[in-house]
């Protein structure tokens, strides 16, 4: 059951491992992408659902919207940090909902209480008899303060929890990307984040330095079917000011992938200007199948919000309690239609859920 789907990062991951899943996602044109990928998808508010409408689901994941937690953001997320964690208490103490909702309306930005939804599904789920056997969530660095709260009320339930920030080159994304991941599992002794696969990437610092039972870092030149090398040049979070654009190049991993990913210039070493980046070509930044049917409106912005289905891949495994994925596993990521048939029987049979 995957909260906050978006364009289908968990999903994809789930699907590779041969999970089936069901996403509920409110933008429509993410469950435009979501359909014409064949996956099973509920165009609505989490908030009008609970675990009781998905009896069969065993798994809760989820990625609340982070635009109130993020740097990028207004910051309100972070402003009502404290706020947050008391709300977290009241929900584990089971206190009428129409009570916290009524309090979370006055809120500087009401987005900031759906980082509540996933604590709001577990427990319910755990009320109704049929607790989730594992739960992955993940969100902007500066949400672990509540991860780490979910995790004292997880364990209370008899969870084994772990929590941390992973860095996603770390992971073999071709892109450097932090994220506060939560995993849990019931009834388990022990459950430990996925260990890092390859090396951390530090400017200036060859690939091949470093500890070496790790892979090197993954470039974009070796994800991108591009005939010569190029400089990605941005313009995200300069405030315009041309000094202070970023640069990588494609002998790098990306900087982190936004919404705004398709307006960063490409130029050869030269300075010669070259075709930006595709949808394709962003979303393999991603680690999303080269021929992920990217569709409806606001593409970029959907690659952006989305989690990078290698990392997710590996996050799965972990709170599964699984061995780490093998490389035929991760090679599956590679392309997305040899999954079509077996994902639209999957969708057909959960369509009644529409």
């Amino acid at each position: 059951m995957d909260l906050f789907a978006g364009p289908g990062g968990l999903d994809v991951a789930a699907e590779k491992l041969g999970v089936a899943t069901v996403g509920v996602e409110w933008d429509s044109a993410a469950c435009t992408t979501r359909r014409a990928a064949g996956l099973a998808t509920i165009e609505g508010d989490v908030r009008d659902y609970g675990p009781s409408d998905f009896p069969d689901a065993d798994v809760l994941a989820g990625g609340p919207p982070c635009q109130t937690f993020t740097v990028a953001g207004s910051g309100a997320g972070r402003r009502a940090l404290d706020d947050v964690l008391t709300f977290i208490k009241r929900v584990a103490a089971r206190e009428p909902r129409d009570q916290i909702n009524r309090d979370l309306a006055k809120m500087e930005d009401d987005r900031t209480g759906l980082v509540l939804e996933p604590l709001r599904w577990a427990l319910e789920a755990i009320d109704n008899g049929k607790p989730f056997k594992a739960i992955v969530l993940e969100q902007v660095p500066a949400v672990l303060p509540v991860w780490k709260a979910y995790e004292e009320i997880l364990t209370a339930e008899g969870y084994a929890t772990d929590s941390g920030i992973l860095r996603t080159e770390e992971y073999g994304v071709p892109q450097t990307r932090k994220r506060a991941v939560l995993i849990a599992r019931k009834d388990a002794e022990k459950v430990s984040l996925p260990e890092a696969t390859h090396r951390p990437y530090r400017k200036g610092v060859k690939r091949e330095i470093g500890d070496s039972r790790l892979h090197p870092w993954v470039s974009m030149g070796e994800t991108l079917n591009r005939s010569h090398p190029f400089l990605v040049i941005s313009n995200y979070g300069t405030g315009g000011d041309p000094k202070a654009r970023g640069r990588r190049g494609s002998w790098e991993p990306s900087a982190t992938v936004t919404g705004k990913i398709t307006r960063n210039r490409l130029v050869t070493e030269t300075g010669e200007e070259l075709t930006r980046f595709t949808f394709s070509e962003a979303g393999s930044l991603q680690t999303f199948p080269a021929d992920y049917p990217w569709s409806g409106n606001d593409i970029g912005q959907q690659i952006g919000n989305a989690v990078p289905p290698l990392l997710a891949i590996h996050v799965l495994s972990a709170a599964f309690g699984w061995d780490a994925p093998s490389d035929e596993t991760l090679g599956k990521l590679a392309l997305w239609r040899d999954r079509a048939s077996e994902i639209q029987q999957l969708t057909e049979s959960a369509g009644a859920l529409e």
